[in-house]
This record gives C-alpha cells, structure tokens and sequence, in this order.
C-alpha cells in the first residue's frame, strides 16, 4: 500500500474519495465539520506539491435521486473558507460537464463533484459508474476510513482503474495505525469501554476484546440487558430479549479469560423518555414498572472512573446513557473526564467514532484524548478482525512505478 508520503503528485490530478458526510441544520449549516477537517492535511499534501484534488464523497441517504438538502454544494462556503480560495462545483459527479470541469483543472485547484449517492450504482459498487468516476483523475486517494467497510463503487471498485497509482489518504492512514495500536501494541493494563443502545451491533467486537484487554466496562442500554439475564428487573429499559443468553455467555467467557467486567450497579432512572422526566437512583437490577434506566448512577460513575484513571491503554466505543439529554448525560461526561485524566498521565486513548466521538467533541475534550476515529462502523468491523473493502482495494498487485 502506498502512503501519502511515498507518492509525488506534481502535475498529477488526484481523485480524492473523502467522507464528507457531515450533519447539517435545517439552513443547510454544518453543525460538525470534524469530517472535513480532518481530510484538510491530504488535500494540501497534494496541492503543496503541484497537484490538483477532484474531491468525492456521499452526504446522507438519498433515496431515488438528486435531494437539494444532501447536495454537496452546500459544503462549498465552508471549503473556501477553510482553503482561502474560490473552489470549483460540478453539479453531477459523472458525465460530460463533470468530465470537463476535471480535464481543466489546473494544479492548486479544487473541483467538488456533487453527492456519489445521487446514483444508486455507487452504493451497488457498479463496474461502469466506478469507470466513469476514473475518468476524473490520474491519481486515486481514498481518505474516507468511514465507509472502508463499505464496497461502493468510489470507496472500492475505482480502484482497479489505477493499478499503480493508488494511495492511502492521512485519515486513512491514521485510522489504521491507531486501531492496529489498540489491536497489537497495547499498554496494560489494558480498558475497553462499550456503551450504546444494543448489545447486538457490539458482541463480534467484545468477542474480540476478551482475548486482549484486562478490563471491560459496559454502560449504556446494553446493559440492562446484562442485568436482565441475572435475574434483575429493569422496568421499561432497553432489553434484547433474544440476547440475554448471550450476556450470560460473555460473562462466563471473561471468566475463563480472566478479564474484569464492570456493569453498572446503580442507574439514574426516569418515567418517560424526555429531559424533563422525573429521576431517581436505583440499584441497576431493580428498576420499578414504567421506569427506564437512561444513565450509570453516582456508584457506577465513581467505579468505572476508578479503572479508567489507572488504565494505560483506553478504547471507548458508546455513550453511558442518553448524552443527548443533559439531564442523562453526567454518565458519559465522568468516563469523559476520566479518559482525560488518564491520557495526561501518560496513558494511550482511542474513542472509537460514532455517538461516543459526537460526546468528546461536544464536551470540548477532542483535543485532550490521543485520537478520535471518524469512523465507527468500519473502525468496529475492522476490530472485529474484517478484512475491510476501501483498504483491501489500495493493496497493490506488484510494485509500483512512482
């Protein structure tokens, strides 16, 4: 595979697959662009040394078709802000004009194309269409680890159009080197934190972790599913049912492996699911009817911050409770703190994307842990040890001319 470092892209126009796949308002105003930040490195790489970028990517899930709230030109203004110079807009990703506005781009320019899902044959991984996204480029840089897992025709099909001339972006890289840190290089003792709604879209990768750390803290709505399989009550909380065998499972494969579980032993509790639902604290395994468990408790709180602080290697991957509500969110902003805390003491911290990289960033602590993945399903899958279809596609089949 070759790195951004190894290529030199004088007079060569890359195509760049990015993830651009930011939330944004309902004035079309982006209300997190740590996305687009983090591709910025790549895409001065190439224009510093006298390339030009063609910029792809999706922005949400548009269903049939071209949608005005998903078009990529909405991200225009805060690219040339970010750039300091006008950016050039293709307003289809394929095609004449696309083809065109690429042919003319001169080294130090930016041309974006519009939303790769406005055509249904990129999520299919079409032949033809990744063919005519070729056209566009000399060079091919995939820096979306976010959708590495995915086998879309601009993440993994496009590739084979460039059999020498294929490169890793810095994202990309960063995401690899860091999960390959977690995965073979930790220092112990050795926490993984798993929170989040379902046990379900977490067992492969739990499975996973019991062969490696020494201690495994589980919050959130999975949970209760773990207290539900030990006899507890858990009123209206988060349960699958189908999973709580599983629980019990995991539990017992700890054992074996000597692995510390930690569940919550206290929940801050409420009668309905809103912000301003009436609370109180109860003891995890007895929860009344018409309550619902929505965060860890002061006791839990305090534990799990115990084992983090002495941790030398973290992953966390999930919130401890509703974070969205602030009312719910204490849970998530103490395993925060602590994560904090141990990382300036030396020890080494990955927050592994989704809900639990929106937290970190949203407590103004992104800059105090040692990395945060922007991508959470692909970072799980390829923990789960999935070969992961955007990297397997840089892999090049001999060496190459550059």
């Amino acid at each position: 595979m070759i790195t951004i470092d190894q290529y030199n892209f004088q007079g060569k126009k890359a195509l760049v697959r990015v993830d651009f796949n930011v939330p944004l308002n309902s004035d079309f105003q982006i209300t997190d662009d740590t996305r687009i930040r983090a591709a910025v490195p790549t895409i001065k790489k190439i224009l510093n040394q006298g390339g030009s970028v063609v910029l792809m990517s999706h922005l949400g899930r548009p269903k049939g078709g071209p949608e005005e709230k998903y078009s990529l030109k909405h991200l225009l203004k805060p690219l040339e802000e970010i750039f300091h110079f006008p950016i050039k807009f293709s307003p289809d990703c394929v095609g004449a004009e696309a083809l065109e506005m690429a042919t003319n781009l001169q080294p130090g320019e930016i041309l974006l194309l519009e939303n790769l899902r406005f055509y249904k044959e990129e999520e299919q991984g079409n032949q033809i269409f990744a063919e005519k996204l070729s056209l566009l480029g000399d060079v091919y840089v995939n820096d979306a680890f976010g959708t590495a897992h995915r086998a879309h025709a601009s993440t993994a099909i496009v590739a084979d159009y460039y059999p020498h001339d294929k490169v890793c972006g810095s994202v990309m890289q960063a995401e690899l080197d860091n999960a390959q840190r977690i995965l073979n290089y930790a220092d112990r003792p050795y926490t993984a934190i798993m929170g989040g709604a379902k046990i379900s879209d977490k067992i492969l990768v739990i499975e996973q972790l019991l062969d490696r750390v020494d201690n495994l803290i589980i919050g959130g709505g999975m949970s209760y599913t773990f207290a539900k399989a030990q006899g507890g009550q858990i009123g209206n909380s988060l349960l699958e049912e189908d999973k709580m065998d599983l629980t019990l499972q995991l539990l017992k494969k700890a054992e074996e492996k000597g692995v510390k579980i930690y569940l919550p032993t206290d929940s801050v509790i409420a009668d309905a699911f809103d912000n301003n639902a009436n609370t109180d604290v109860v003891a995890s395994g007895s929860i009344p009817d018409g309550w619902m468990g929505l965060d860890i408790g002061p006791e839990s709180r305090a534990t799990f911050a115990d084992v983090v602080r002495t941790s030398k290697t973290i992953l966390w991957n999930g919130p401890m409770g509703v974070f969205e509500f602030e009312n719910f969110a204490i849970g998530t902003k103490t395993i925060a703190e602590a994560v904090v805390e141990a990382t300036k003491t030396g020890a080494y911290s990955l927050i592994g994307g989704g809900d639990s990289a929106a937290a970190v960033t949203q407590m103004g602590h992104a800059h105090d842990v040692s990395y945060v993945s922007t991508g959470g399903g692909a970072l799980l899958e390829y923990m789960e040890g999935k070969q992961l279809p955007g990297v397997l596609a840089l892999q090049l089949d001999e060496t190459p001319l550059t």
